[in-house]
């Protein structure tokens, strides 16, 4: 592959996955349960992981990396948290 080639696709896979935050936000603001804002949420910090892999690709920084797994974690945390939160109505027992 071609560097030319490849920095059209980091392109391309950044305006998709720019417009499936833009739905997954959508999705959290209109969401009719707490459940579907929650994996809307969920959607949205997988697909900001790998815009943030895609920037890091794209300028060849490792900084980026390291904030994706920073990303990968907290959101994790969250999800179970909020989780937690409405099966039991509380987070921490």
């Amino acid at each position: 592959m071609t560097p030319a080639m490849l920095l059209v696709a980091l392109q391309v896979s950044q305006v998709m996955l720019a417009l499936a935050m833009a739905c997954a936000v959508w999705r959290m603001w209109i969401g009719p349960r707490s459940e579907d804002q929650i994996l809307a949420l969920d959607t949205l910090y997988v697909n900001a992981l790998l815009f943030m892999i895609t920037i890091g690709i794209t300028t060849g920084s490792p900084h980026y990396f390291e904030v994706c797994l920073v990303i990968a974690l907290l959101g994790f945390a969250g999800t179970v948290a909020l989780a937690r939160f409405l099966l039991r109505g509380e987070v921490i027992e």
